[in-house]
């Protein structure tokens, strides 16, 4: 095989390679050998097939295979003898009229990584912004549970606003039923905001017995189109009325959610609390640190790895201003910010290879055992019968690997590089953390973080709610799906509930406007290690 480098400039590399016609055909000439005894053909006896015939029957596909057989073998020959650490998969071609019998003249072009001096970690200092977490904050989260969790009494008279009616209901659409506009026995909280417009406000004033005809219309953007803009009355027969039940958040609240006690509620809350104030503080730290990275170095960076990077933060941008309001405003402003994302991915990439680089020479690994539960997380998000040939193909492929292993090899560098750091640990409000999270880098735009195989980013800077441990069983109206209720655009007109009953969709919830940049692109800018 002969190898002969074309380009040499900066980080780009292109080669010619040729493979020796022998060498191709002498290892298709010994697979056939290999396969000749298991093939099977009328008029001989097993394993007496002729060699000749075996060639005819299936030389092709057998040449086809050894020939990529031999190719991958020639790139990784390529890669150890001229000691290449490429950024991307090569670009491999086969030179036009290649046929059996002749030399395999290849092709190719690729990018290798810079080369790095080991980046000093010395003299790193790094602020550590903590947030009490106050019992007023513990309170606030007991009251917005309670809230979720409100009970309602049956009670004689009219229905009022914040009352709940057990209703059956029939919607029609001049004069005949449409489908998924009927439910029976079904709790509505009047003034919840959960129904097409104008359909609580009408049960005012009813009791148990009565019966209405009230009429709404659906709004313009209606995902059922059928629905939308028209105007249609719905059949009512209430049942029960009930109202607000005095609630205390006292011991026996916490015993309803399934704990011992008061106490105990609060304790898990402000557990919560602060460990979602904690993941705040070491993104913020994370912020620091990659600052203080990135100040201190320049080099070039393989375009095609920034170039990837730049493709999937615009992918998501471009997703997310679809999502706007004014969609059209919102493409045309990231638009216009175009330049500024790219040199976010560049900045990416170089803080990727700089984690790398430290990682390396100081022995930070990702154990088997970690990269085993990577891939059986990653597998989760394909069919049951798919999971093994999933798993098997990160194994195969060295890219896909390095692709998963990257976010958590990234996290474990930047934990040694924070222990290895002089800290200072300070008190600021909850405000204060986030804006030192979200500031601009250089003044530039932040861009939305990707997510590799779906795996969810440990450094993301928006921390769950603390409620959202709640019980899901809460009575009212809470406990069952309202009719016409809000549901995500696009949703069928018609949703099954529980009780097999089908329910009205609900009307589509307007999108608030914000500014592009910032809704599209409000994450916390963190790089991704790639190991090489």
């Amino acid at each position: 095989m002969q190898i002969v480098e074309t380009t040499n400039e900066g980080l780009k590399r292109a080669y010619t390679v040729t493979i020796p016609a022998t060498t191709i055909t002498e290892r298709v000439e010994g697979e056939i050998k290999k396969i000749a005894p298991q093939v099977r053909m009328p008029g001989f006896r097993p394993g007496k097939v002729p060699a000749n015939l075996v060639r005819k029957m299936h030389g092709d596909s057998i040449h086809q295979d050894t020939l990529n057989g031999v190719i991958r073998e020639a790139m990784d020959k390529l890669v150890t003898d001229h000691a290449l650490r490429p950024a991307m998969n090569p670009d491999v071609s086969l030179g036009e009229g290649y046929e059996q019998g002749k030399d395999a003249e290849l092709t190719v072009a690729l990018e290798v990584l810079p080369v790095i001096e080991t980046p000093s970690i010395d003299g790193l200092k790094l602020d550590k912004l903590t947030v009490p977490v106050a019992d007023e904050a513990v309170d606030e989260q007991l009251e917005r549970i309670a809230s979720q969790q409100q009970r309602f009494e049956t009670k004689d008279g009219e229905a009022a606003d914040g009352d709940q009616v057990i209703c059956d209901f029939t919607g029609k659409l001049d004069g005949v039923e449409f489908e998924g506009g009927k439910a029976e026995k079904q709790p509505i909280v009047i003034g919840a905001g959960r129904l097409i417009p104008g359909f609580e406000e009408q049960l005012v004033g009813m009791k148990a017995g009565d019966e209405r005809v009230i009429t709404v219309n659906f709004p313009e953007d209606y995902p059922a189109e059928n629905l939308a803009g028209k105007e249609v009355t719905f059949d009512i027969a209430a049942h029960e009325i009930k109202a607000p039940a005095e609630g205390a958040i006292d011991d026996d609240f916490a015993k309803e959610l399934g704990l011992e006690s008061l106490e105990q509620l609060k304790g898990l809350l402000k557990g919560q609390l602060e460990q979602e104030t904690a993941g705040l503080t070491r993104t913020a730290m994370k912020r620091q640190l990659l600052d203080q990275l990135a100040a201190g170095h320049d080099f070039d960076v393989p375009p095609s790895m920034v170039e990837a990077e730049f493709s999937q933060i615009w992918q998501q941008l471009v997703q997310e201003a679809s999502n706007e309001e004014d969609s059209e405003a919102a493409l045309k402003e990231i638009e216009a910010e175009k330049d500024d994302y790219r040199k976010i991915a560049e900045r990416r990439v170089r803080l990727g290879l700089l984690l790398s680089e430290i990682g390396q020479a100081n022995g930070v690994e990702v154990s088997q055992q970690e990269m085993s539960m990577l891939v059986s997380q990653a597998a989760q998000q394909y069919r049951p019968e798919d999971r093994q040939r999933f798993m098997e193909y990160v194994q195969q492929d060295p890219m896909m690997a390095a692709q998963l292993r990257a976010p958590l090899y990234e996290d474990k560098v930047v934990d040694f590089l924070i222990e290895k750091s002089e800290v200072s640990e300070r008190e600021v409000t909850r405000e204060e953390l986030q804006a030192a999270i979200e500031a601009d880098t250089d003044g530039e735009a932040e861009a939305p973080k990707k997510a590799p195989a779906k795996k969810a980013p440990a450094k993301k800077a928006a921390a769950k709610k603390a409620d959202e441990a709640k019980a899901d069983d809460a009575e009212g109206e809470e406990a069952a799906k309202p009719a016409a209720r809000k549901a995500p655009a696009k949703k069928a007109a018609a949703k099954k509930d529980e009780d097999g009953e089908a329910k009205p969709a609900a009307k589509k919830a307007p999108a608030k406007k914000a500014p592009a940049k910032k809704a599209a692109a409000k994450k916390t800018e963190t790089a991704d290690a790639k190991e090489d």
